[in-house]
Order: structure tokens, then sequence, then C-alpha cells
């Protein structure tokens, strides 16, 4: 076990900064994506119909599991593999494409008849016409792309399996690039629903065509039939069931946010929109390409019965995710350059600005649950144990909704979105100690303990970095571009060299250990291309 252990993290880190460098690009060009929609739109009426156009193909996507099957379908496929059988893994995936696929598309027909009805039934707080019959036409461009996503959250389960990583990383770099080419070029003939029209572009390039072409490379068999009571197929609604009826953290908040927030003053959830992809960046880089990384690894452990390596794997790994924290310190401190220097151009302007600033500092709070429960959901998803993190995630969603609205209608705005985290981490911590009891994890308390270092050390960085911000705005005020970019940089260098004083004084050597990997990957990027 000790001699296999240092192969399995040196290809987890190596997969890891494929999916990290993929994340950190999608998430540049999603922040374009954000730019070019704010430039157009601003926080307005618009941008709140575009927004909420997406609430009904995310709950339909979200009920045929389409952005749970690489996660439900890599430890079915691997299983066969594993075997050498790979001929009868492709027939599963032939039974679960038809099958789904069937059910998905007669359940973008029926949104798509029924859209007026469902919109209503998602947003009850829209009471402007026009607004609701814009959120009603885009919502209809948008469905028929959950097909898409579908077929290739498919095809790239297929990759992973492989341990193919750089054709399914470059499905949202080209999925947002559609977004921001519809945007720009048919913005200025049809206004906001150019956007979802790159949406519908974006996922048929991105999610489809690329991945289809990735999967055959690597020895995709496909037929069409469909045989609902194949034991195969059984199997994998079973696994995927919890996922149809249960709540996530992801698709939880951006609902949930959509539907408080249509009581909320125009722009408003445009404005929590834009906080959230903000935090989203650090969740991207440090919750969501690890995860990826490590799971085809995880559901490999898992599937040999290691449970001793698989929380060895789980504990070192969480505490690299905790590592957004002090990063989400740093994003608090800086949060009105941030959103100044991202979005306040077009009709983003500086009121907008303020509305979104202070709005981010309540998401950033939970950045590190919605990174770690991500995470912690995947060990259980590892040993095929769906209904576990989707009874504990939906019970914990559900009984936030009260506190929710108890905050929207005490603090506003800010209410929704602080209720949002909160719940997100109560549904983190439930679910790791869930882990925990479990499996009688015995290096826990190493976990908590480093969370407890971790965000001491990241609380005195930010009182640090926040008198050296309101030196900085005392001498520069953050009026402009370029005053505000420096504030950025001299802050951010400061707090790269705070960091290390932090992992010596406190000793945690994940810091200097982040540190080296990082830049030891970023020179090997530099000599050598990645394979797909």
């Amino acid at each position: 076990m000790k001699t296999a252990a240092p192969s399995i993290f040196k290809k987890i880190g190596v997969a890891s900064f494929i999916m990290m460098a993929s994340v950190f690009a999608s998430r540049v060009i999603g922040l374009v994506r954000e730019m070019a929609i704010a430039w157009a739109g601003g926080a307005d009426a618009g941008v709140d119909a575009y927004q909420i156009a997406f609430a009904l193909p995310e709950i339909l996507n979200h009920v045929v599991a389409s952005g749970f099957l690489s996660i439900t379908f890599i430890p079915v496929f691997a299983r066969y593999i594993t075997r050498g059988d790979e001929k009868q893994g492709f027939e599963v995936f032939s039974l679960v494409f038809n099958g789904f696929g069937l059910i998905l598309v007669t359940g973008i027909a029926t949104g798509i008849i029924w859209t007026p009805f469902f919109v209503h039934l998602l947003a009850p707080g829209i009471t402007d016409p026009a607004t609701f019959a814009l959120a009603v036409r885009m919502t209809r461009i948008i469905l028929p792309a959950q097909f898409f996503f579908f077929a290739g959250g498919l095809f790239m389960a297929v990759q992973f399996t492989k341990e193919k990583f750089f054709i399914p990383a470059l499905a949202p770099l080209i999925y947002n690039l559609g977004i921001i080419c519809g945007g720009v070029f048919l913005y200025p003939h049809i206004g906001m629903e150019g956007f979802a029209w790159g949406v519908l572009g974006g996922a048929f390039a991105g999610n489809f065509l690329l991945q289809m072409a990735g999967a055959a490379r690597q020895g995709l068999q496909f037929r069409f039939y469909i045989n609902f009571f194949h034991p195969d197929f059984i199997h994998y609604v079973k696994i995927t069931l919890p996922f149809m009826v249960g709540l996530t953290v992801t698709f939880s908040t951006e609902i949930l946010m959509k539907l408080f927030g249509s009581f909320l003053p125009t722009g408003h959830i445009a404005a929590m929109n834009y906080a959230l992809r903000i935090m989203f960046i650090l969740v991207g880089f440090f919750g969501q390409a690890i995860g990826m990384a490590s799971y085809p690894f995880m559901a490999g452990i898992a599937a040999a019965g290691d449970m001793d390596r698989l929380n060895h794997i789980i504990n070192q790994t969480l505490k690299f995710i905790f590592l957004v924290i002090p990063f989400s310190v740093l994003f608090i401190v800086l949060r009105y350059e941030i959103v100044m220097i991202l979005f306040q151009r077009g009709a983003f302007d500086a009121h907008a600005t303020h509305l979104t600033a202070n709005i981010l500092p309540f998401f950033m709070a939970g950045a590190f649950a919605f990174s770690a429960q991500t995470f912690v959901a995947r060990g259980f998803y590892a040993l095929e144990n769906t209904l576990y993190p989707a009874v504990v995630s939906t019970l914990c969603m559900l009984a936030g909704l009260p506190v929710i609205y108890g905050c929207m209608k005490v603090f506003g705005v800010t209410g929704v979105a602080s209720g949002l985290s909160l719940t997100v981490i109560v549904s983190s911590f439930a679910l790791y100690g869930s882990w925990n009891r479990k499996t009688r994890n015995p290096g826990d308390n190493g976990v908590y303990l480093f969370l407890v270092k971790l965000s001491l050390a990241s609380l005195v960085m930010g009182g640090i970095l926040s008198g050296i911000h309101q030196m900085l705005t005392r001498l520069m005020p953050p009026t402009a571009f370029v005053p505000a970019m420096i504030i950025c940089i001299v802050t951010g260098l400061v707090f790269l060299m705070l960091m290390p004083v932090a992992a010596r004084l406190l000793r945690i050597p994940e810091i200097m250990t982040f540190y080296e990997k990082t830049a030891r990957r970023l020179l090997s990027w530099q000599k050598k291309p990645p394979r797909s």
C-alpha cells in the first residue's frame, strides 16, 4: 500500500493540474462571458430574465441526472474496464444513452410547451410582463442544450475512465466562447436573446461534437436499442435515482437564488449571479478541478476495497481544498476593486458595482464549504453510494429554506447570500461527519485541526491586508481601472508573501507544498505540451 500511494498521488497531481488549468481558463473565459453580459445588460431586468431562463433547464438537467453522468457512470464503466470486458461496458453506455436520452427529449418537449407555467412557478415574484415574456423566450432557446450536456457527460465519462482529461477539459472553454460570441454578435439585433442562442451553440460544439470525437478516439462503441429492464440499466437507475430526487449544493444555490431573488428589486438576481460567479472562480480552481481529477482514481481504489487509502486521499485532498480560505479572505478585502475591474463598463455602472461588491463577502464565506462538500460527496459516489449524500444535502437544504427566507426579510439581498452560504456550510460539515462515521476515518481530527489553524491564519492575514488596503485606497482612490488594478496587485503580492510566513509560524506545510507543486507544474507545462 505504501509503495502504491505515491504513484496514485502523482497521477492525481498531474490530472489535477490539467483540470486546474482547464478550470482556471474556463473561469477566465467565464468571467469574460459575465463581463460581456454586464456590458450589455448591466444589473437590470433583461439580465434577471436571462438568469431566470436557466432555472427550468437546470431542473430538467438535474432530474434526468445529466450533470452527474460522469459521476455515476464512471464506477459502472470502470468495473467492466477493470475486468477487461470493454464491450459489455459500451453495451451499458448504449443502454444509458438511449434510455435516459429518450426521457430527456420528452422532458425538453414538455418544457417547451409549458414554459410560461414553469417560469411563473420558479420565479413567482416576477410581475413585469416584458421581463416574464423575455424569460419565457430564452428558456425555450436554452432547453434543447440539455441534451448536448447529457450526451457530452457520457462521452466525457468514457474519457475520464480511460484517464484522458485534455479533451473533456476543453468543453467549458468552448461552451463559454459560444455564449460570448452569441452575445457579442447577436445582442445588437435581438438583445439578451443573443446570449441564449450562444448557450445552445456552445453546448452543441463543446459538450457534444468535441466530446463525441474524444470518446471515439477511446474506442467508443454505440448501437441504437432500448431495454429498460436490462439488469445493468436497472442498477444504473438505482445509483442515479438519488440524484434525480435529491438536492445538491450547486443546483440548490442556483435555483434558490433565483426563487428568492424574484421577490427583490430589479437587478438583484443579476448582482447575486455576478458575485456567485466570482466566488465560483475559487471553488472551481480548488474544489471542482481537484475533485474531477481525483475521482477516477478514487473509484478505482474503492473498487479494490482499500478504504485506508481512500480515507487517506480524502483527508489529504481536503487539506489542499481548504487553501481556498485565505484566497477567499483576499477576495473579500479586494471586493470593490475586483468587481469594478471585471464588470464596471457599458451598462454596468457604479451602483451595480457597489451592489455586487456588498454581496460578494457573504458568498465568499461559504467558498470552502462549496469546494469541500462536492469533493466529499465524490467519496460516497466512488463507493456507488449516491443515496446518502443526496439525503444529507436535501435535508440540509430544506432546513435552510426558513433561514434563507428569514435572512432575506431582515437583510434583503445580502441575507439571501448569507443564508445560502450558511446552508452549504452546515451541509458540508454534516456530509464529512457522516463519511467519518461510516468509514471510521482515523484522520478526521487532523483535518478539523488543519481547518481551525488555517482559518485563524486567514483572519490574521485578513486584518493585515485590510490595513494595507485602506492605506492604498487613501493614497489612490479606486475610481478608475488603473488605480484599482494597482491596489489589487500590491495587496496580492503582500498576500503571497504572508502565506509562507503563516505556513512556518503555524506549521501548515500544505501551503508550501501547494506553492512548490504549482511552480513545478507550471515549469513542466511550459516544457512539455499535454497529451490527450
